[in-house]
């Protein structure tokens, strides 16, 4: 057993050794080439032990982020999975695969439309063709609730496993292929006052890295987070992600058939309140049904984060701006945001607990919503700070508002 052990360490230490030399410019070649030398095989434990362990020593995740593709292409070779019981349709794993391979196709063919436009001599080149290019990219955009479901659910429960390489080098790479996709729509948008071949012209160099991010992103997911995900975590957390996951919705394709999730015996799925036990206030008491009711009514969403930045609730209204899920209770909340915005709520967590603050407060355009987002220092009487509470809230209608309505109206 020690030997296996120390085998596991010498392969993480010379690949972090190979890595740190590629991230200082080292030539991939032959770093590719030395470190076959040096490691007959990996898995991806391994890898992702390793990102973890040059973030901890200092590397900072945007730059392990930057060169993840070039590092991911140089492992490559040298990595094999053991061979694991083949999933049930309607798994988790299996959706994550299905949405994959329908992803691939539509990539595949926004290829092809690309090139049959682009052979065309430029005065051939019509706005009806660029219309059918449209089409696959608009699939493309489904993309978004693939990276949901991976965000919130499963690297929820792999963070419970000690597994955080993922959430925060994978999720900024999510966000890079979301921002190559909103490029690549953009270039459909500039169709008034320019010729349909220049416009091809943009799509074409839209299209490319954006296709490209998409594909490296699948083989990250196939050869990295999902085998590793299916050796680490147990049947009831692939049965919360299951039951978690419709609310994101899912990508180009339905889940299959076949998968039965365990019943869970253990987190919020499996407490069952009393509808009327009560919590008694000093200005009153409400019992659990009115409580939940209560904050389900609310116009605006609601999240709290404990003294130890651990998500401890959020309420259930029927419009959330943000989705939330029963998988990020107990998760530290700097995981549940992409790594670029991580600091700042670190900011706002480290101002509110020192007293240097009670409130921050931002407001968004978010598709198409003007969104207002506040954040409050918690305190006991005594002062002392208990958590913060996030409260986001859909305000462009209450911006529109102008006059007055002193007459009982509904639904207007």
């Amino acid at each position: 057993m020690t030997e296996i052990i120390d085998n596991r360490a010498f392969r993480i230490r010379t690949m972090k050794e190979v890595i740190r030399h590629l991230h200082e410019g080292g030539d991939a070649d032959a770093v590719r080439t030395k470190l076959k030398e040096l490691v007959r095989e990996t898995d991806s434990s391994e890898i992702t032990a390793m990102e973890q362990q040059l973030i901890a020593e200092g590397m900072p995740v945007e730059q392990v982020q930057s060169m993840c593709d070039l590092h991911s292409s140089v492992l490559q070779e040298i990595l094999v999975e053991p061979d694991r019981p083949a999933v049930l349709q309607g798994h988790p794993i299996d959706t994550f695969q299905r949405e994959n391979a329908a992803i691939r196709e539509v990539v595949g063919e926004l290829r092809r439309r690309i090139s049959e436009v682009a052979a065309k001599a430029a005065a051939d080149v019509a706005a009806d063709a660029l219309f059918a290019l449209r089409e696959p990219a608009n699939r493309l955009m489904d993309i978004d609730k693939h990276y949901q479901r991976k965000e919130n659910l499963l690297f929820s429960c792999l963070e419970r496993h000690g597994i955080t390489g993922p959430s925060k080098v994978m999720w900024g790479k999510d966000d890079e292929v979301r921002q190559l996709l909103r490029r690549l729509m953009e270039a459909f948008e500039n169709v008034q006052g320019q010729r349909p071949d220049e416009v091809l012209r943009e799509v074409q160099n839209a299209a490319e890295p954006a296709l490209r991010a998409i594909e490296e992103m699948i083989v990250k997911e196939e050869k990295i987070l999902l085998p590793m995900a299916a050796g680490t975590l147990t049947e009831e957390e692939w049965g919360e992600i299951w039951r978690q996951s419709a609310e994101y919705g899912w990508c180009l394709v339905e889940p299959g058939e076949g998968y039965s999730p365990p019943k869970p015996t253990s987190g919020p799925e499996a407490t069952e309140i009393p509808a009327d036990q009560a919590v008694a206030f000093p200005t009153g008491s409400l019992n659990y049904e009115q409580l939940r009711g209560l904050f389900a009514a609310l116009p605006v969403d609601l999240t709290f984060v404990d003294a130890e930045d651990r998500v401890r609730y959020f309420s259930e209204g029927p419009d959330r701006v943000f989705a939330r899920s029963k998988a990020i209770l107990g998760r530290k909340v700097q995981h549940c945001h992409p790594p670029k915005s991580a600091h700042v709520v670190e900011q706002i967590l480290d101002d509110f607990r020192h007293g240097r603050q009670n409130v921050a407060e931002f407001w968004i355009e978010f598709q198409g919503r003007f969104v207002h987002i506040r954040y409050f220092a918690v305190r006991d009487e005594e002062g002392r700070y208990q958590g913060t509470l996030e409260v986001t809230q859909d305000a462009t209608r209450i911006r529109s508002l102008e006059g007055e309505r002193r007459l009982l109206q509904y639904g207007q």
